[in-house]
């Protein structure tokens, strides 16, 4: 579950941490308008412990005393409960989350409070905490990934021996089983959490001691910090370490690819359930009626995935945007990634959990997929690589196969109710043991090969995916 932060009352403070060069009060304008808090409190707890470790790191270089330290960790404590609470006092000039922290902090423990900052910018700060609640929320993303590939492997095990039309450009093509077609998403959904876990490798190195932008002038030992918060690795450049958001990007093009995935099955799923197709029931728990007309059972839940993949699409773009022409190093245009981040993060995770309780409970109407594989000139394919197995070449085969389909298209009859002496009269070459090729199972069946729909085969994937998903 995401963070909230919650904020009752709010408390009064006079100054900012930056305001010695300034004559003038900001502006309340100008306070309203650059606020980040109700985005970046979310990064309360990662905040808290990148301070921690700076702090350590501090003590460790002797620029903090064990003593100073301890007291400073104890307060940072002290604050998180509060926010873990809701007890937290956000005043109006709170800029953002790491700010208010570190106010609160000084409140409670003194001016000690203000050695915290010591060595450290804003800039590698945010950078740091990032990249902490990235790399855990990853984590959560690829869990939720892992469960919907589970229902899907399950209905698939459920629904192993049945068989429906495959499908291009939404015309009846071959016959499948149904299995072998839900399994298709698993395999997507597989690239999906490889793509998530690559880019977690680039997300997980630390920023921090990169300063504003040059680096520090103390003697921090960066590695230690590192390997306090379990970085395997530190940036290597502080100008990169402070604007670089590239991570960011490539998190969000993977997100929208996971999007694109839910959205193509919820479109099946639409179809599938409707009038026309009624291949699938979709639970009443998981759709809505009609406001005017009482009949309706409308499929909610996969029309939204599908509308809030384009949200998330946006989201990329606006990353992009903010990045295309910003000149190094830190500029304020990059507050406005949390935002977009956050949403498209928030986006991708609530559809994985809908989409896989939805799937665990869809009905499948194995009579109208059966009945559906009658007619449409599924096993003409199969003619076709019949005559090839005899000889003949494939664009002759394929020929012969056409206007084999014609004419059953021109006596309104399928290919299958023509007669053997009908066949033969296209080719010699067919001879008596067509009859047992053209029929749905044998179709299925002779798919035999890795990634086929061979229903020894899709056994095979299954007990495959069940051991790797376990």
């Amino acid at each position: 579950m995401t963070r909230r932060t919650q904020r009752p009352k709010t408390a009064d403070h006079a100054g900012k941490a930056w305001d010695g060069r300034f004559r003038e009060k900001t502006h309340r304008l100008v306070e309203a308008f650059t606020r980040s808090v109700t985005v970046d409190g979310r990064l309360y707890a990662e905040d808290i412990a990148g301070s921690i470790a700076h702090c350590k790191t501090l003590a460790k270089a002797k620029i903090l005393t064990e003593t100073e330290a301890r007291k400073i960790i104890r307060g940072l404590n002290t604050v998180k409960e509060e926010l873990d609470r809701g007890q937290f006092a956000f005043t109006p000039h709170d800029e953002d989350i790491h700010m208010a922290i570190e106010r609160r902090l000084t409140e409670i423990i003194g001016p000690l409070g203000g050695k915290l900052h010591t060595g450290r910018s804003r800039n590698d700060q945010v950078a740091l905490d990032i990249r902490l609640y990235l790399r855990t929320y990853l984590d959560k993303l690829h869990a939720r990934i892992l469960d919907l590939q589970r229902a899907l492997v399950a209905k698939a095990a459920e629904n192993r021996t049945v068989m429906m039309p495959g499908y291009t450009h939404l015309q009846r093509a071959q016959p499948v089983l149904f299995a072998h077609h839900l399994l298709a998403y698993v395999e997507m959904l597989e690239r999906d959490k490889a793509r998530l876990r690559d880019a977690k490798s680039r997300v997980n190195i630390m920023p921090l001691g990169s300063g504003a932008l040059a680096g520090t002038n103390y003697p921090v030992n960066r590695r230690y910090t590192a390997e306090l918060l379990d970085f395997p690795a530190v940036t290597a450049n502080s100008m990169d370490a402070v604007s670089d958001r590239d991570f960011m990007i490539e998190v969000a093009s993977a997100l929208s690819i996971v999007m694109m995935h839910l959205s193509r099955l919820s479109e099946e799923l639409i179809l599938w359930a409707s009038q026309e197709f009624r291949f699938v029931d979709l639970p009443d728990a998981f759709c809505t009626g009609s406001s005017m007309m009482p009949q309706k059972k409308n499929p909610d839940i996969p029309e939204l995935v599908r509308g809030k993949t384009g949200r998330v699409y946006g989201h990329l773009f606006n990353l992009l945007a903010l990045l295309k022409a910003l000149p190094l190093t830190y500029n304020r245009d990059l507050q406005e990634d949390k935002p977009a981040l956050f949403d498209a993060l928030d986006t991708v995770d609530s559809s994985l959990e809908v989409m896989t309780e939805l799937m665990r409970h869809v009905q499948i109407n194995q009579e109208r997929l059966a009945s559906a594989l009658q007619g449409g000139g599924l096993l003409a394919t199969e003619l076709a690589d019949y005559l090839v197995m005899k000889g003949v070449p494939f664009r002759e085969a394929h020929g012969i196969t056409g206007r084999i389909v014609r004419a059953a298209l021109d006596r309104g009859c399928e290919v299958t109710d023509l007669s053997l002496e009908e066949l033969r009269g296209f080719s010699e070459r067919i001879t008596r043991d067509v009859l047992t090729r053209l029929t749905t199972v044998a179709a299925i069946d002779h798919k035999g090969q890795v990634g086929g729909t061979a229903r020894t085969r899709v056994d095979q994937r299954i007990k495959e995916l069940e051991k790797h998903l376990s």
